[in-house]
């Protein structure tokens, strides 16, 4: 029965779930709920949520309990992320939340068929598994994770692929910050059609 809801999107995978501040991108600094589903297997070397990528049937948790808890908060908004959250079916989530009046948003790597509603959708594409031809033209926001220089190259052509309104965001990775900074900042003022996106969330401590 487990395995027949999840597949049908009934219940999810839910490995966090807070009231937080979003920290990257075009919405950096807006209050959300956050939804973390589990499962994972694009298998980024730097990914700081690796906890995400596995799987427990323990973890289930039904859509009427998602949008009851994520109706309780001021910002009627829900990010969902993950993992790789269109590893599932999105489709009841987003029916069920905009039945509430809270908007969606989506962080994915567009690997995999887009299900759900989307007022937002963040498309952070990852060379190991690109994303599926589809997603581009409903991308709200393109936001490449640069490591070393040859991501630009990876940012660029992902750039010829989204509609003219999509917004362009370079994040530099994390645990490189120091050491690419400056490389991006550069790049950037070549290359003004980019936005530089800043992990803001990490410098606030905050999840």
């Amino acid at each position: 029965m487990a395995i027949i809801e999840k597949d049908l999107g009934i219940k999810l995978p839910i490995i966090e779930k807070f009231y937080s501040i979003q920290g990257e991108g075009y919405n950096t600094g807006k209050a959300a709920f956050f939804i973390r589903i589990a499962g994972c297997d694009i298998g980024c070397d730097w990914c700081d949520t690796k906890f995400s990528w596995n799987n427990n049937p323990e973890w289930l948790m039904s859509v009427e309990e998602i949008i009851e808890i994520a109706s309780k908060f001021p910002a009627k908004a829900v990010v969902v992320t993950g993992g790789e959250p269109l590893c599932y079916n999105l489709d009841l989530l987003c029916n069920n939340l905009k039945k509430k009046n809270i908007k969606t948003y989506l962080e994915t790597s567009g690997a995999y068929i887009l299900t759900g509603s989307w007022d937002w959708i963040c498309l952070s594409p990852k060379k190991q598994n690109p994303p599926l031809n589809e997603i581009y033209n409903k991308t709200d926001e393109l936001k490449v994770i640069i490591q070393n220089a040859n991501d630009f190259i990876w940012a660029e052509e992902n750039s010829k692929k989204v509609n003219a309104n999509c917004k362009l965001f370079l994040q530099p990775e994390w645990s490189k910050f120091g050491e690419i900074i400056d490389e991006v900042v550069e790049y950037v003022k070549a290359n003004p059609k980019w936005n530089i996106s800043i992990q803001a969330h990490k410098y606030m401590h905050i999840p």
